[in-house]
């Protein structure tokens, strides 16, 4: 006898749990032949709250972690990603890419979390300073994480997209939520698999899916946000959130990039948008 096989369910990621949207809501994928790929949940005002709160909770330890512990732990989700990349490279060209793209955009994802591994215990010695002052003090500036940040990722390149936006906000002691491209998503929750199996604290990493045009003003306004980083070149969703963001102090960073494969779609200057500057004064004969 035949059999049917098991398809998987996409869920969301919340404080290190894969819960349904609150809403009961979901939306299609289709592949190119418009031929259905799977049902995704359809992320409310609610499950990004839960999602904050979750971030929020996982910030103070992810931030006094120490950097070499940060950098280890964002290796192990490159190792893990390495592990899978047959099933990354399927669900990347189920969606619409072909097989040479697809295995270009996982093997790039992989080098750029090992990239930011790489980089998190030494952005701090490129962007901190020792400050001339005309009294009898050092001074010195150091970088600090922001706090929770909000990221929109980018609709195209699903998998590298979101690890690109992601992994310097994390390897520089942030916490995140993140809403997944609406059109690809099927590798950003097979990702949330690997963060919740792998060494990242739960809440540290927190991956919805859903539509962009209902979660933006949300994130853009919420009061425990720190910062919103957006990928994408809408000009009229770039106006809202920094309508938004100005009447609570959010950080704001603006990527419109659209190809993130490029060289420029890596740097430490990118975890330093993220940065909190502290000013330290202290005596010098004490």
């Amino acid at each position: 006898m035949s059999r049917l096989n098991v398809n998987k369910t996409y869920k969301i990621f919340i404080g290190g749990k894969f819960p349904r949207t609150e809403s009961g809501r979901y939306y299609a994928v289709n592949d190119k032949k418009d031929r259905l790929l799977a049902n995704m949940c359809l992320s409310s005002r609610k499950d990004f709250r839960n999602a904050v709160v979750a971030a929020r909770k996982a910030f103070e330890p992810w931030s006094g972690a120490t950097a070499l512990n940060r950098g280890q732990i964002l290796y192990r989700l490159a190792e893990m990603l390495e592990g899978r990349k047959d099933q990354f490279e399927s669900e990347i060209h189920a969606m619409g890419y072909s097989i040479a793209k697809a295995k270009e955009e996982v093997e790039a994802a992989i080098d750029r979390l090992v990239y930011y591994a790489g980089w998190s215990d030494k952005y701090q010695q490129v962007f901190s300073a020792v400050n001339p002052v005309a009294t009898p003090h050092f001074n010195f500036s150091v970088p600090e994480p922001t706090g929770v940040v909000a990221i929109i990722a980018p609709e195209e390149q699903g998998l590298l997209g979101l690890i690109s936006a992601l992994a310097p906000v994390i390897a520089g002691g942030n916490t995140a939520v993140l809403l997944a491209s609406e059109s690809h998503p099927l590798s950003s929750i097979s990702f949330a698999e690997i963060v919740h199996t792998s060494d990242v604290p739960a809440g540290v990493v927190n991956i919805l899916t859903g539509s962009k045009e209902e979660l933006i003003e949300h994130m853009a306004s919420h009061m425990d946000v720190n910062a919103i980083v957006y990928c994408g070149n809408d000009d009229k969703q770039v106006h809202l959130i920094s309508e938004l963001a100005s009447e609570n102090m959010k950080r704001t960073v603006f990527y419109r990039k659209s190809d993130w494969l490029a060289e420029t779609a890596q740097s430490p200057y990118l975890i330093n948008k993220t940065q909190e500057i502290k000013t330290t004064w202290h005596p010098v004969k004490i």
